[in-house]
């Protein structure tokens, strides 16, 4: 017997929430920042034999009617390398970077050959390079550039790369197209850089002309596309797209939909939910803000069926003629490519003070597709892991530790869809020095549904760092909450719609950042400890009621479903996309 579209759905709800009788008490009341307390619309479920009751929110039966168009919760059911995929691609091995000349002795430079055996990999078209257990000096950034190809140790307990320079040192002083003598290995660059040839050769050269890059897929001028096809208006959560011509498009191929900003900036309006505080909020001295548009957000086209075109993914705005839609070419992605099972070590020297990194950092994916890192641990770096305009990458069992950082995570320059799982910031193991700043989990730059999931944070916080980041979820997070957040004026708000915290338990009782109805637009704190207010206090960006909702704050049940991406993900196995 068939099953429609509601009963799939109203099945995975059952599974998602768990067994037992709920109770719809109410839907919730209004509190001064215009959010809405639904504690008590909730309904109580027991989980079998274990006396513990649990809480199913009233905002999940919602959010289960609308997946795809909750006005406070966005859809990341599909978030990550191959969709959320629990396995990564198996590559065969093809060579062993030994072969090449590689030495366990900790003293041998290793990098030229591990180098030459990635590009030998990627000659043979990809596959796995092994690194064996071991400790392999490294005197120069270990570039991941070819699609396919995976750098696979022994196993984060077993393979270390001891990195005994910085990119200051190997590559030049990084400054900031913004201007000032910031440096940009503050939030750029990793000592191993999965980026594909293209981009790397751009920026590099670009470093050293001092012509400070834009790095994200369509280049420093922005000129580095073309467009494919115009597309027709569509609404947000839509799978499918009606293009003027299809001819340049086939199934499988990664495009740009690329979305421009009109006079009135209605586009940056719409990405905070519309209405009277974003129309009020004034935008044209927010300059750093104003250079991330267009939004360019990358996506695997399914299926061609005349003009209308499926997507992998539900559009993640509304797409308007005012806004010149187009679906265009980019730099060519590193697409397929993978590091596992192994740790880098940066020597160890004193945290250098806020913006003037030198550039320990460690794994960064740029312009980067359906790539991955797992069991992965940096240790004594600058920064720890960065995703830069990358897309649909996964995070998994990842961990920053040593002597504290600048940012462990950062996800920037229009970076979405990417997943960060089973993750770990550890206690920093020496104090911090003077006039260093930490941040933790940082998104920024029109970044958008991306999660994080399953966290363990000694030290950090949850770092908007403004440039108004949408759409993006934390969950089942634990967080000693002792991090600052950044973000310079001129980049805008700290929040755009549809951002939400689920499941979060705060160690220290500071709210900063953490319980965010007072903050961010048609968002969504759910099941959070009681925090409260002290050190970095905000104030919202935008004036009037925020729409937003607070649920399950401060009571005694956790929630249920206990973690919103597993249980989103299962929600989209059940009900899979429509086609064209």
């Amino acid at each position: 017997m068939s099953m429609t579209r509601r009963a799939l759905l109203g099945s995975a709800v059952a599974v998602a929430a768990g067994a037992g009788t709920a109770a719809t008490l109410g839907a919730g009341t209004a509190n001064a920042a215009g959010s809405s307390t639904a504690a008590a619309g909730a309904g109580t479920a027991t989980a079998a034999g274990s006396g513990t009751a649990t809480v199913v929110p009233a905002l999940w039966r919602e959010f289960s009617r609308t997946p795809f168009t909750h006005p406070q919760i966005p859809f990341i059911g599909r978030a990550g390398c191959r969709g959320g995929a629990a396995r990564f691609p198996r590559r065969p091995v093809v060579v062993d970077v030994r072969a090449f000349g590689a030495v366990a002795d900790g003293t041998t430079d290793s990098a030229p050959a591990i180098n030459r055996a990635i590009a030998a990999a990627g000659r043979a078209g990809g596959g796995t390079v092994t690194i064996p257990p071991g400790v392999f000096r490294i005197d120069d950034v270990i570039r991941v550039n070819r699609s396919n190809v995976v750098l696979k140790g022994a196993g984060s307990g077993r393979t270390t790369l001891y990195a005994t320079k910085n990119l200051t040192e190997l590559i030049g002083v990084y400054g900031s197209r913004y201007g000032g003598d910031k440096s940009s290995w503050s939030w750029a660059g990793g000592l191993i850089w999965l980026a594909p040839e293209a981009r790397w050769t751009s920026l590099v050269a670009a470093i050293r002309a001092k012509a400070w890059p834009f790095e994200g897929w369509t280049g420093n001028k922005r000129d580095e596309w073309r467009t494919l096809t115009t597309v027709a208006p569509a609404r947000q959560g839509s799978w499918t797209v009606t293009v003027a011509d299809p001819s340049s498009l086939r199934p499988g191929a990664l495009v740009l939909l690329r979305l421009a900003d009109d006079a009135d900036h209605t586009l940056l309006e719409h990405m905070c939910g519309g209405g009277p505080g974003p129309e009020a909020y004034y935008w044209d001295d927010k300059t750093k803000l104003t250079s991330y548009v267009p939004y360019e957000w990358p996506v695997r086209i399914t299926r061609v069926r005349g003009r209308r075109v499926t997507l992998e993914r539900p559009l993640p705005l509304d797409v308007r003629p005012e806004w010149k839609p187009q679906l265009t070419t980019h730099v060519p992605e590193l697409s397929g490519s993978g590091v596992e099972g192994l740790t880098l070590e940066a020597v160890e020297t004193p945290q250098q003070q806020h913006l003037l990194d030198k550039g320990h950092n460690g794994v960064v994916l740029q312009c980067a597709y359906d790539c991955w890192v797992d069991d992965v641990t940096v240790r004594h770096v600058d920064n720890g892991f960065g995703l830069v305009a990358a897309s649909a990458c996964t995070l998994r069992r990842t961990r920053v530790t040593g002597r504290g950082s600048h940012h462990p995570y950062f996800c920037r320059e229009g970076s979405h869809d990417n997943l960060i799982e089973d993750f770990a910031i550890e206690e920093r193991t020496s104090p911090a020095s003077s006039n260093t700043q930490l941040h933790g989990i940082n998104v920024e730059g029109l970044s958008s549904y991306n999660v994080w999931s399953r966290g363990d944070m000694r030290m950090g916080t949850f770092d908007s760092h403004r440039g108004l980041p949408f759409a993006n979820v934390r969950t089942d997070i634990t967080v000693n909450n002792n991090g600052r957040h950044g973000g310079d004026a001129s980049a805008g708000p700290l929040f755009g719609a549809r951002f939400t915290h689920w499941n979060i338990r705060v160690t220290n009782g500071r709210a900063g950042l953490m319980k965010i109805d007072g903050l961010a637009p048609y968002s969504a704190t759910v099941g959070i400890n009681e925090v409260s207010e002290f050190d970095q206090i905000d104030v919202p960006d935008f004036t009037g009621r925020l729409h937003t909702r607070l649920e399950l704050y401060a009571g005694p049940h956790p929630v249920r479903p206990h973690n919103l991406h597993e249980a989103q993900r299962e929600l989209g196995r059940a009900a899979p996309a429509p086609r064209a």
